[in-house]
């Protein structure tokens, strides 16, 4: 037993948490690229690399999916409601 529950159980789990998780992000990067552009988005990337515990969070079920809409509410709380751009939002996003 994995957490609690069987290995084929806690497997499932996983893998309906990557689904969501790529259904989250490609939602996300579609909303990102329709208020941006796909060309400033190419533009303005910069060279900022994702932590070890986001890529260590794919294992996790749900948590990557979390880590998502974590940086969902981000940009609304801290970038739109403050009147800053979503260019703004990816450039900080995407820089050191």
């Amino acid at each position: 037993m994995i957490a609690g529950m069987y290995e084929q159980d806690f497997i499932a789990y996983m893998i309906f948490g990557l689904i969501l998780n790529f259904l989250f992000s490609i939602l996300f990067g579609l909303y990102l690229s329709k208020n941006i552009g796909m060309k400033e988005m190419i533009e303005s990337k910069g060279d900022k690399e994702q932590s070890i515990l986001v890529s260590l969070s794919l294992f996790i079920p749900y948590a990557k999916m979390l880590v998502t809409l974590y940086r969902v509410a981000i940009l609304q709380f801290f970038f739109l409601n403050k009147g800053h751009t979503h260019k703004e939002f990816w450039i900080y996003l995407t820089h050191k």
